[in-house]
């Protein structure tokens, strides 16, 4: 090979290699700056996680779980699903309804007619009364 031919190519490998240096230590400064502290890194994934699942909770758990007010009048029994107030002989008629969707209708049809008639406590005659179709 002709010397001033190598001479040539050895000079352009120099500045070739020359680049390559130039972006290790760049792409080293680039690394060193960028160091991560494992620390804020868990905190901040617990913290994305905390955040995720309360705001999935908030979707998944429906608003109608929030405990109903106490009925006016204080405690005793009330209709299924309702804040009515009932006698425990009007809870024991509804319980023998074996059917779950009819006993379910029937309250719904007696606890409407409380609210139309403004009735504060549903006894048998009401009940009675109220629940026939």
């Amino acid at each position: 090979m002709d010397p001033a031919t190598l001479d040539q190519r050895l000079a352009a490998l120099e500045r070739r290699l020359a680049h390559l240096e130039t972006l290790l230590t760049n792409l080293r400064q680039l690394v060193e700056r960028s160091q991560v502290n494992d620390d804020s890194v868990k905190e901040g994934i617990k913290s994305w996680v905390t955040e995720y699942v309360s705001l999935r909770l908030q979707q998944l758990v429906p608003e109608t779980c929030e405990h109903a007010a106490t009925p006016e009048g204080g405690g005793g029994p009330v209709l299924p699903g309702t804040a009515i107030r009932c006698t425990d002989e009007v809870l024991h008629r509804l319980g023998r309804i074996p059917i779950p969707f009819v006993r379910q209708m029937v309250t719904q049809k007696v606890a409407d007619a409380a609210r139309a008639e403004g009735t504060a406590l549903v006894d048998v005659a009401f009940f009675e009364r109220a629940a026939t179709f």
